[in-house]
């Protein structure tokens, strides 16, 4: 992509979804805008900058329509630390589940991460001559520096000149050798740091962030740091070396700063089955605790300080975007403090057969690509006729109406039962090229389709 993703316009935001998600036209125009004015706010310059707050989203529809797809492709487009997280893990027995402050933590975690990749790519170039250096050094020491007289004969010793001249000659050709990859299977023994510290598991009602100690950091600075000896081959020696001396020059301090300000100025949290925890008003039992989740997550989608282990950060301009069925609860059974935080609503429609269809073909990691790919490793040819590939659809649309609506998501339970047998055998079978037309389809799954129980319990 030429452009920066944080550059991108509304228009192109959505070309790139379409690469992933078909239809939900208007969820996808919705979260192109969001993602838009996040960019729009980093170009303001006067003190309003502050002020301008994200317009979180609530994503409204059946599963399997698409409502992660576009939060997870729309994060990756933004390069954006991004954090998935299920409402309902909040709510779990006695309201002892996840504290709502961890997916912030999560977020940070995630954010540092990202960062430290992209600086281990910027440094790869000068860890990789490093590791090359440091390799040479173990295959070649340097030669010591002798006595002038050989103490039994007196013999004179030549110069040490002449050693080192020797000695960088032969190390030139070592790294010649090395960088061709002639001495690839040769053995070499490493110094590797031996991680003697046991697993701790912590219970405790807050996380062990909110201490702001790592626990392994604190006794890892009490103790000398142990090493031990490992026998590799010289292409994993130079790989193990390379990791070791990219992390030698990133500056974590930096990295943290810019994950910082990156969660703090970009980040998206997807919020999953928001519905999960919506009660009935005046309702008893386990809906007080919904509510009560409900007022926990309210601060932090208004805009609080989290503390986490990297330090303090702000969550007023992080992008929160909800999503649920709301089968039986309605948006507007939330509290209305977290309704005014969700300003922005969009429904996403049913699938139909004609969805199914483009979805089976159009995407560019559509099921029939991945299938035809699995299967191309074991020689086998797949080819998928129009009218093969309507009847998947067509049966995925029919078991949706007569079973759970579970979406796209039936696609995945069909065509891996319709493939079974091929993906079975394919090692043994002699017939390398397959047609999976209409007939195929209906011979393969005509006895489940007609067995009400078989069905419900196997598609």
């Amino acid at each position: 992509m030429e452009k920066r993703a944080g550059e991108l316009t509304p228009r192109q935001i959505v070309e790139e979804l379409n690469k992933y998600i078909i239809g939900q036209e208007a969820a996808k125009r919705m979260v192109s805008i969001a993602l838009r004015n996040r960019w729009r706010r980093q170009q303001v310059t006067s003190d309003l900058k502050e002020e301008i707050m994200p317009n979180n989203i609530i994503l409204i529809g059946p599963t399997g329509v698409g409502k992660t797809e576009i939060s997870r492709r729309l994060a990756k487009l933004a390069q954006a630390p991004f954090s998935k997280v299920e409402a309902s893990k909040f709510t779990e027995v006695g309201y002892v589940g996840r504290d709502v402050e961890s997916m912030i933590r999560d977020l940070v975690d995630i954010g540092v991460n990202m960062v430290r990749e992209e600086m281990t790519v910027a440094v790869q170039g000068k860890a990789r001559e490093a590791a090359i250096e440091k390799l040479l050094d173990i295959l070649l020491p340097k030669p010591r520096i002798p006595e002038t007289v050989r103490p039994s004969t007196g013999d004179a010793i030549p110069p040490i000149e002449d050693q080192t001249e020797k000695h960088e000659s032969t190390r030139k050709k070592f790294r010649e050798m090395l960088l061709s990859g002639k001495l690839n299977e040769r053995d070499v023994e490493l110094d590797m740091p031996a991680d003697s510290m046991p697993m701790m598991q912590i219970f405790s009602p807050v996380g062990i962030e909110e201490m702001g100690l790592n626990i392994r950091e604190l006794f890892g600075n009490l103790m000398p740091k142990k090493t031990k000896k490992r026998k590799v081959k010289i292409k994993e020696a130079l790989t193990l070396l390379t990791q070791e001396e990219a992390q030698k020059l990133i500056d974590m301090d930096g990295v943290i700063r810019e994950a910082i300000q990156r969660v703090e100025n970009s980040g998206i949290v997807f919020l999953d089955e928001i519905d999960k925890i919506t009660g009935v008003k005046g309702g008893q039992g386990p809906d007080v605790s919904r509510e009560g989740v409900q007022r926990d997550l309210l601060p932090v989608v208004e805009g609080t300080t989290v503390v986490t282990k990297y330090g303090m950060v702000k969550t007023d301009h992080i992008l929160f975007i909800a999503s649920g069925a709301f089968h039986v609860a309605k948006p507007s059974d939330l509290i209305p403090e977290l309704q005014g935080r969700f300003p922005i609503r969009v429904e996403l429609n049913s699938l139909t057969t004609d969805d199914f269809i483009r979805i089976l073909q159009e995407p560019e990691n559509a099921l029939v690509k991945q299938y035809s790919e699995l299967l191309k490793t074991e020689g086998v040819n797949l080819e998928y006729t129009p009218d093969g590939i309507r009847e998947i659809a067509e049966i995925a649309s029919f078991v949706n109406s007569k079973a759970e609506n579970i979406g796209a998501r039936r696609l995945h339970t069909i065509m891996s039962k319709l493939l079974e047998n091929i993906l079975f055998e394919a090692p043994d079978i002699e017939e390398k090229d397959m047609v999976i037309n209409a007939k195929f389809v209906k011979d393969g799954l005509k006895d489940i389709i007609e067995d009400e129980d078989l069905r419900k319990y196997i598609l």
